[in-house]
């Protein structure tokens, strides 16, 4: 058999391999380590477990392995139908597939043992659909398209997006050394991770910090945590402010806000309860600094004119201390697209001007963006000292396939030189509101006018420089 012509290998390259019919990356399924795990198609989002090596094993085969666990590709038997796996490398020709040429510079992967080749099961195009082997027959479910990503061997001090997989609603300090982060769990407990390095947060362990279980308020639905080392009766503590609300099927009307305070210094806590913040539905808790005085900024539904912004005076970080004001509503043609929103509030701060960028439009299109207001007035509580730019300052990149970048949070690089931007976005133009949403972060830089410019998502899967001082 003559070698593949259409693609030429680099074994010292990691390729994304694409389904010709399905549009789905060859994908470890649930980020899997272990022996024996299955190998599945899930929509593209270049992740290290979506990334292949192919490994020299003469005569025209190669072991595929994997960037995410080590492991190489293996059809246990030579059935019809059975589940592709990875396994540890052992010489098997149960591992070895060779390339062969399909139409439009796709290739199949056949398989040494079989003689079969890589096939999408039953034709399928749902994400977690079973890959197996089937006779090699070139149909559409068996061509691939090979992606070169780039050199096996990263850069020091780099790293590619995402920086979770599943990670909704992100929020993200460096703090004493370590990157901190939280996203959205959707269940009834509020879990960080940690790392010294950006790259090292993809495969940090997750640690519950506190769990809701029991709470009448708020047991369920954690969703948008943020962290805030603020001064307080008892000292500087950090305090965790998220949405949750009550254990039933329309889960949407019994969100609220709520806080929590930490023992110490140290993000991971020990935390209690502290507060709640307000008895209707809320969501999206910040706190804004203006002039030594804190402000909490929050999103709720503002009668007529859609999901709006507010701001409450504090007196301390848990204490509401006057009413709510409605800050702005979604008003512009770019945040009513899908649905009128204005959601997710986060201060930001340059060169003495105090601003706010925001979520705009319905997180479950593909069209949810990033505004911005600027504090151009005295007086933070009213609306009229608020300037909103009139286009938005973050969105969508089909380019680069990113969808839906929004709910964003701010932090600087460990030596205090750059700002950088933690933001979740989605692979396709269909994805929803929900937990496949990932967690994404770039550097951003300033306009001369003062205003930030965050620039243009990055696609998946691209080497980044890494925060400088790391």
């Amino acid at each position: 058999m003559p070698a593949a012509s259409a693609a030429t290998v680099d074994t010292n390259a990691y390729y994304v391999l694409v389904n010709r019919h399905s549009g789905k990356a060859l994908d470890v399924y649930n980020l899997a380590t272990n022996d024996g795990a299955p190998i599945n198609q899930y929509a593209r989002n270049d992740g290290a477990w979506q990334q292949w090596r192919f490994l020299d094993a003469g005569n025209g085969f190669f072991r595929v392995q994997s960037r995410h666990s080590g492991k190489v590709l293996e059809l246990p038997n030579a059935n019809d139908g059975v589940q592709l796996v990875q396994n540890a490398d052992n010489g098997s020709t149960r591992q070895h597939f060779r390339l062969a040429d399909s139409a439009g510079g796709h290739v199949r992967l056949i398989n040494r043992h079989s003689g079969k080749a890589l096939d999408v099961w039953e034709w399928s195009t749902a994400d977690g659909a079973m890959v197996s082997q089937y006779q090699d027959l070139d149909g559409n479910n068996q061509q691939w398209r090979m992606v070169n990503l780039g050199p096996v061997v990263g850069t020091p001090g780099t790293f590619t997006n995402p920086i979770k997989r599943n990670g909704p609603d992100p929020w993200l300090q460096h703090h004493n050394g370590f990157y901190y982060l939280a996203t959205t769990t959707w269940n009834s407990t509020i879990t960080m991770r940690r790392s010294s390095t950006l790259s090292g947060l993809f495969g940090a362990p997750e640690q519950v910090v506190f769990d809701l279980s029991g709470r009448p308020n708020g047991c369920c639905n954690m969703w948008a945590p943020e962290f805030h080392l603020l001064d307080g009766p008892n000292g500087r503590r950090w305090y965790l402010y998220y949405v949750a609300g009550q254990n039933v099927s329309d889960f949407n009307p019994t969100q609220r806000l709520h806080v929590l305070e930490s023992a110490g210094t140290d993000p991971m806590g020990p935390y209690t309860f502290k507060a709640d913040l307000g008895s209707d539905w809320q969501l999206d808790a910040s706190v804004l600094k203006v002039n030594g005085n804190l402000y909490l900024l929050g999103t709720y539904n503002g009668g007529g004119n859609g999901q709006s912004l507010f701001i409450t005076p504090l007196s301390n970080p848990w204490t509401i201390s006057g009413s709510r004001v409605r800050l702005t509503s979604p008003t512009l043609s770019w945040e009513r697209q899908t649905h009128p929103v204005a959601e997710g509030p986060e201060p930001l701060y340059h060169n003495g001007r105090t601003m706010i960028v925001y979520s705009a439009s319905a997180c479950w299109g593909p069209d949810y963006k990033l505004g911005l207001l600027t504090l151009t007035g005295s007086n933070p509580l009213n609306p009229a000292s608020w300037t909103k730019h009139p286009t938005p300052v973050f969105q969508r990149s089909d380019a680069n396939g990113v969808y839906a970048p929004g709910h964003n949070g701010f932090f600087k690089s460990p030596d205090g030189t750059e700002d950088w931007i933690v933001y979740h976005a989605n692979d396709s133009a269909g994805g929803g509101c929900d937990m496949n949403r990932s967690t994404r972060a770039q550097k951003f830089t300033w306009n001369a006018d003062g205003t930030p410019n965050f620039g243009t998502p990055v696609r998946l899967g691209v080497q980044l420089a890494a925060p400088s001082g790391e």
